[in-house]
């Protein structure tokens, strides 16, 4: 199997197995429940299911009520927040996280006087969930955000991409660039896999569950540095086996906890009222097909964004990197981040960063001053 340079892991598992080899506690984490859903079907036949309300009461920081744009008879929801004549800041999550993710960003940029849009993707957040893991596609994501984009009519859009975000984001950027007013970057790429590759193997029993144990609950939540400049002070197992390992666990362990994946990705420890907003779309795992499946997405990516990459490279508007610069993984790379750097048009000249005391969800550890960079970068233009 042909192994490949660019691949985002930010599961930091060869730290992770190391830790847990200087460790005689066993890790406990508690199974979700499995409880009776109400399963909904589209008029098109897709059966889903609909975090209730009640799991979005009172989570810190988010006074947000949510809006929905309906995409194949399912609820894409977004929460939004400015002066409705503002320009279009649209930020993008990546997975198992949610909008809530950009609870720190949302207050600066609309009290700067942008219009800001945190959309959830179908199977996150307050999206409907559609339970066959078949549904999900790299391809429907990046179709279900041009049509979000159509149907609010946003034009001249400054966007902001992070994680799955960035290969989904700027994918539609790549082939739509004259919707962009500015693309900005946080720790993500737009993997570029040759056409006939096979990335991973396919998850055999996809819809069995396994305790995998995988040792991310064994993280410290204070995240210690990685980096010296941008040499890994780590060296562990291949990137190529970490993320096989992670497409697994994603898919079919027990314990899945979207939480403890973001806690393993940020400088600064999560609160518990933060860990369970998290956790909040996901109250069992029938909602879980779409958060499960992400990973796995990659094996559909072959030869299908060299159109969307000759799009960015040509892209001349303004184009900013903002890295955390305590991320592991390939998406945390200075080679990643440098690739935009060298290859975009835009690019040049922009006050590009990496931000030392933050994780892959920068916008956790760093939100009030990204958002306040992005601010000063959108006034110079």
């Amino acid at each position: 199997m042909k192994k490949l340079q660019f691949i985002p892991v930010f599961i930091f598992l060869s730290i992770a197995l190391f830790i847990v080899s200087c460790q005689n506690e066993d890790m406990e984490v508690s199974p979700l429940e499995e409880t009776a859903v109400e399963i909904l079907t589209t008029a098109g036949g897709i059966e889903f299911v609909r975090t209730p309300e009640a799991q979005f009461e009172n989570l810190p920081d988010w006074p947000y009520d949510y809006k929905y744009v309906e995409i194949d008879g399912l609820r894409q929801a977004y929460a939004e927040a400015g002066p409705a004549d503002g320009e279009v800041v649209l930020l993008l999550h990546g997975q198992p996280s949610w909008s809530y993710l950009y609870r720190k960003m949302i207050p600066v940029l609309a009290e700067a006087g942008y219009r800001v849009i945190a959309m959830d993707h179908i199977g996150m957040g307050r999206s409907d969930k559609p339970i066959d893991i078949n549904y999900y596609s790299y391809l429907g994501h990046a179709d279900r955000l041009g049509q979000f984009i159509q149907t609010l009519g946003l034009s001249d859009i400054n966007l902001f991409v992070q994680d799955w975000g960035s290969l989904i984001g700027l994918r539609v950027a790549g082939l739509n660039p004259d919707w962009f007013a500015t693309i900005s970057v946080g720790n993500g790429d737009l993997l570029l896999i040759p056409e006939g590759v096979q990335p991973f193997p396919t998850v055999e029993n996809p819809n069995e569950h396994e305790d995998l144990n995988f040792p991310l609950a064994n993280l410290p939540d204070q995240q210690f540095p990685f980096y010296n400049g941008c040499e890994l002070l780590f060296e562990g197992g291949s990137s190529q086996e970490g993320f096989g390992q992670w497409i697994n666990y994603a898919m079919k362990d027990t314990a899945f906890h979207a939480s403890e994946v973001v806690e393993s990705g940020t400088w600064f420890p999560l609160s518990e009222a933060e860990e369970a907003a998290y956790d909040a779309p996901f109250p069992s795992r029938d909602y879980m097909a779409g958060v499960r499946t992400f990973p796995s997405l990659i094996n559909q990516m072959p030869g299908l964004n060299e159109d969307a990459w000759a799009g960015l490279t040509s892209y001349k508007k303004p184009f900013l990197t903002i890295w955390g610069g305590n991320d592991p993984g390939n998406l945390g790379s200075c080679k990643t981040q440098q690739k935009f750097i060298d290859e975009v048009p835009g690019a040049e000249g922009q006050p590009h960063d990496r931000l030392p005391e933050a994780g892959h969800f920068l916008q956790h550890d760093q939100g009030v001053e990204i958002a306040t960079r992005l601010v000063e970068f959108y006034g110079n233009f």
